[in-house]
């Protein structure tokens, strides 16, 4: 469905897994920003007669996470209470998620993100798949820290019993945030590697899939950018397309994942949220998910490459999708071109 158009145009194109800076966020640091302020205006709207719901999101959503951070540690000292608590108490659904999803640490909303993944009866491996294929090593190892904080265990440990067979094998070379970070790309071995791929899959009967998570697994951004040209050239079908062709279940949608971060982070979250609004039934999780882990890495992007991938704009497409407060939410962290 998503036409990737011209291969070579991405290869000096930026990427989100080294974006350091907010630059490409819907959310900023508010200026003149006063902590007291917000601290009793959440009071306000949280002690007293029924909920102000517009205040919980106007205050919520227009801080950045660092400032939401000082204002449940500020509210914590002048209430004796956790703030996080008070909104579970307060309100309830979608609406809670969000506003708890919020005032987390990002690194460590990653981590209970996952946690929910495993937990429980099943273990949902779009969710893994999601995380995995599109954070930095960075995130990762802060994520890893967090889950070991809250948890005691290993994430790796963890995640060992839960995933299995070819699936678990790639998620959890992702999963160790080694990936190569190197800038520089060796053309020659981009060529070598899109040829043995070609080999492991296309030409082969039967395929080779550990050839497949070896590759698409540990080498850098980059480099694998230059590969999916060199794919393109000998197989003349795209790497994915192969993917598509020649895997299936949990591990194509990973491996199909993978490749498609590395060309654009954006566009591969724009086409999850777009997946998560359409047909039947809303997947608020992954709309929640998306929206706030992304609103200060590049949510602006991810904005764009919705509008050009499904010809509306994300902000339109929430407003017919999600109502009530909760959609409010959304919105405002969405915000409109």
């Amino acid at each position: 469905m998503t036409d990737w158009g011209d291969l070579d145009l991405l290869l000096d194109s930026p990427s989100s897994f080294t974006v350091t800076s907010s630059a490409r966020g819907t959310v900023k640091d508010k200026a003149n920003f006063k902590v007291e302020e917000d601290v009793s205006a959440l009071r306000k709207a949280i002690e007293g007669i029924g909920t102000t719901e517009k205040t919980l999101i106007e205050v919520l959503t227009q801080r950045s996470n660092a400032q939401r951070q000082l204002i449940a540690k500020a509210y914590e000292k002048a209430t004796g209470r956790k703030l996080a608590a008070d909104l579970e108490g307060d309100t309830h659904g979608d609406f809670e998620d969000v506003l708890v999803a919020l005032i987390t640490p990002p690194a460590v909303y990653d981590c209970q993100e996952v946690i929910k993944a495993i937990k429980g009866a099943g273990t949902t491996e779009s969710t893994l798949t999601e995380i995995f294929a599109s954070r930095s090593n960075r995130q990762i190892k802060a994520l890893s820290e967090a889950y070991l904080a809250e948890t005691g265990k290993a994430l790796i440990h963890d995640l060992k019993s839960e995933v299995s067979g070819d699936y678990g094998k790639a998620l959890l070379i992702l999963a160790e945030g080694k990936r190569d970070e190197s800038t520089n790309v060796d053309s020659a071995k981009a060529k070598a590697d899109a040829k043995a791929l070609y080999e492991a899959g296309e030409k082969k009967w039967g395929t080779d899939e550990g050839k497949f998570i070896d590759i698409l697994c540990h080498r850098s951004i980059p480099q694998l950018r230059q590969t999916l040209v060199e794919y393109k050239t000998i197989s003349k079908k795209t790497l994915q397309e192969s993917i598509e062709s020649e895997m299936s279940g949990n591990m194509e949608s990973l491996l199909v994942a993978v490749v498609k971060c590395v060309k654009t982070v954006p566009a591969y979250l724009a086409e999850r949220l777009f997946k998560s609004m359409k047909g039947a039934g809303t997947t608020e999780s992954t709309l929640t998910r998306i929206l706030v882990s992304r609103s200060e890495i590049d949510l602006l992007d991810i904005r764009a490459e919705y509008k050009k991938l499904f010809g509306s704009s994300l902000y339109s497409q929430l407003e017919s999708e999600v109502s009530s407060s909760y959609g409010d939410t959304l919105k405002r962290l969405c915000g409109q071109d």
